[in-house]
């Protein structure tokens, strides 16, 4: 959405943490406040190593991430939240306990209309 003026703030927010694994890296983070690449994408399972670097280049970029290098044999890299994705991840929590509470709802509905089209 860069290049044009933001309609309201669920309009900003959405472009921060649009894609499948923005807000489960968020939530990753946030159980395990630091962690390498590679914990990081066994915390994710189906997340490719391209996809997990692209999305975790544009959350360091908004500054919602923060990555750490270590000047060590071999280099470790570690990535952390940032004040404004802790505060991004509060914001989120309550969606979070929507889907909670209507999971089993969400996933009767989805099989419901994935069967319905194969059928």
């Amino acid at each position: 959405m860069a290049g044009r003026p933001y309609i309201c703030g669920i309009d900003a927010a959405i472009d921060v943490v649009g894609g499948k694994w923005k807000v489960l890296i968020l939530w990753a983070l946030h159980e395990r406040p630091c962690l390498r690449f590679g914990e990081l994408r066994r915390e994710l399972p189906g997340v490719s190593e391209k996809v997990l670097v692209q999305q975790l280049r544009e959350l360091e970029a908004d500054e919602i991430v923060h990555r750490e290098v270590y000047r060590e044999v071999p280099p470790r890299v570690e990535y952390s939240l940032t004040e404004l994705g802790t505060s991004l991840n509060k914001a989120l929590e309550p969606l979070g306990a929507w889907g909670k509470e209507h999971r089993a709802r969400i996933e009767a509905t989805r099989a419901r209309c994935s069967t319905e089209q194969a059928g």
